[in-house]
C-alpha cells in the first residue's frame, strides 16, 4: 500500500490547527490538517451549556477577522466561538480532513521524515505539528471512592444543572470554570459547595477596559517580571453574566459555601486544608496590584479614564471564610454530585518520539521540540502567558511556521 506524502502534516483542528494552517498556507508550505471530531470540537462539547469565551469578543480572535454578528466587548457563546473558527478554515481554505484520527506517528528509518498512522491509512510527512492543545485529558485527584454513592463528574462532562442528580453538589477548583458552574447552580436553586485553593484573581475589568487590555498595555501577556509569577495557578476571571470580577466572598454572600483545597477522605466525610483565608488574601493581593498598576500606567500615560473608587473595595469576610469548615460529613451535607473542575493533562501516546521529559510533558522551546521535525503548539506557556489563548496561539503559529520554513530550506540546499 502506497502511503500518501505530504511536506507538514497538522494534528488538531482547534484554534491552533487551523492558525497553523494559515501561517504554513502564507509561507507556502503544503500542508494537511487532520481532525479526528469536528473543528473546533472542544468548544461544541467539551464544555457546559452557557458556557461562553473568556475574553471578549474584540480581543478573543484572529486578526484577520471579526465577528460580524457580535459586539465587540461581547463574551460569545461557545457555539459562536465554534462557528467563528469553522468560517475561519473556509476563509482561509484550510485543507482539514475531519473524523481521521491520528493513531501513531514514528521517525522513519533510513530517510527523512515520519510515518503517521492514521484510522483512514498511512502518511508520510516531514514535520508534523501537534496541535491538539491543553485540554487532552480530564485530570482530578482519586481521593473519593467511586462507589461512595455520590455522582462525580469532570467539569468537561457537565452540561448543565437539570443533568444533575437532585441535592446539594460540591465544585472543585477555584478557576473560572469551577466558579462559573458553582455560580450557575446556586442561581438553579442548588445547595453548593466550592472547593478552592491557590488562585490569580484580577479583575474583569477596570477603568473602563476589560483585563484583558491590561494584560496587553502593563506587558503581563509576556511576563517579563525580574521575579516569576506562580505556576499552575487558576486563573479566577470570568466572561460568565456579561464578565466579571470573580470575588469569592460574594459568592459566599449569595449562599455558596466555599471551602479551601479538598484534601482527605474517609468514611464519608471530606477534609480541607486550613488555607481558604490565606489564598482568599493572595487573591486580593494580586487584584490590587493589577488596580494600583492600572494606575500608575494612566498617571504615566496622561491618559483620560475615569476613576473607579468602588474597585477598591474589599468586603468583609462572609462566616464560611472567616471561620473555615475544615470537614464535611457529604451525607449530612446531602450532597449528591461532586463536580471535579481541576483542569487537564497531556495524551501524547501517538506520539511515539523523543520529545518528552520523564514525566510525559514535551520537551520544547517556543514549541520546536527536542526531536527535529515535531513541533508543539497551543500548550499553556509555551512562549508567554498567551500561548494557549486564541489571541497568543496565532503568533505562536507564525513563529513555527517560519522555523519550519527555514529548515526546508536547509534540506532543498544543493551546492552547485
Amino acid at each position: 500500500m502506497t502511503a500518501e506524502k505530504i511536506d507538514t502534516l497538522v494534528v488538531g483542528a482547534g484554534q491552533s490547527g487551523i492558525a497553523m494552517s494559515e501561517h504554513l498556507r502564507d509561507c507556502g508550505v503544503p500542508h494537511i490538517v487532520l481532525e479526528r471530531r469536528r473543528v473546533a470540537e472542544q468548544w461544541r462539547s467539551g464544555r457546559w451549556d452557557s458556557l461562553v469565551a473568556n475574553g471578549p469578543a474584540w480581543h478573543d480572535r484572529f486578526p484577520n477577522l471579526e465577528f460580524d454578528d457580535v459586539s465587540p466587548d461581547t463574551f460569545p457563546p461557545k457555539e459562536r466561538m465554534a462557528r467563528y473558527f469553522e468560517d475561519y478554515a473556509k476563509m482561509i481554505a484550510a485543507p482539514v480532513r475531519t473524523g481521521v484520527e491520528v493513531r501513531r506517528v514514528q521517525r522513519n528509518e533510513g530517510r527523512p521524515g515520519f510515518l503517521v498512522t492514521t484510522s483512514e491509512g498511512v502518511i508520510e510527512a516531514q514535520r508534523v505539528v501537534a496541535a491538539t492543545g491543553p485540554f487532552q485529558v480530564p485530570s482530578y485527584p482519586k481521593i473519593i471512592p467511586a462507589d461512595c454513592g455520590i455522582d462525580q463528574l469532570h467539569s468537561s462532562a457537565y452540561k448543565n444543572p437539570e443533568q444533575l442528580a437532585e441535592g446539594a453538589v460540591l465544585v472543585v477548583g477555584g478557576g473560572a470554570s469551577g466558579s462559573q458552574i458553582a455560580e450557575e447552580l446556586q442561581r438553579a436553586g442548588r445547595k453548593v459547595y466550592l472547593s478552592i485553593g491557590e488562585h490569580y484573581r484580577p479583575p474583569r475589568s477596570y477603568r473602563q477596559r476589560d483585563y484583558v487590555w491590561w494584560l496587553g498595555v502593563l506587558g503581563k501577556w509576556d511576563e517579563v517580571k525580574t521575579i516569576a509569577k506562580k505556576k499552575h495557578v487558576a486563573f479566577a476571571v470570568s466572561g460568565y453574566d456579561g464578565g466579571k470580577t470573580i470575588d469569592f466572598r460574594n459568592l459566599a454572600q449569595n449562599g455558596v459555601t466555599v471551602l479551601g483545597l479538598t484534601k482527605g477522605y474517609e468514611n464519608g466525610v471530606l477534609s480541607f486544608a486550613d488555607d481558604l483565608a490565606a489564598n482568599i488574601a493572595e487573591g486580593d493581593r494580586a487584584y490590587l496590584e493589577v488596580l494600583r498598576e492600572a494606575d500608575a500606567y494612566i498617571d504615566r500615560n496622561g491618559i483620560d479614564l475615569p476613576a473607579e473608587n468602588e474597585a477598591w473595595e474589599i468586603a468583609a469576610d462572609p462566616t464560611c471564610i472567616a471561620n473555615p469548615v475544615l470537614e464535611l460529613d457529604l451525607a449530612k451535607a446531602g450532597i449528591k454530585s461532586i463536580i471535579w473542575a481541576t483542569g487537564f493533562k497531556f495524551d501524547f501516546s501517538w506520539l511515539d518520539v523523543d520529545a518528552f521529559h520523564q514525566d510525559g510533558t514535551p520537551f520544547h522551546k517556543r514549541g520546536i521540540s527536542s526531536e527535529t521535525g515535531i513541533y508543539f503548539l497551543g500548550l499553556p506557556e509555551l512562549t508567554n502567558r498567551a500561548s494557549s489563548f486564541i489571541y497568543g496561539c496565532w503568533y505562536d503559529a507564525k513563529y513555527i511556521a517560519t522555523h519550519i520554513v527555514v529548515q526546508r530550506n536547509y534540506v532543498a540546499y544543493e551546492k552547485d
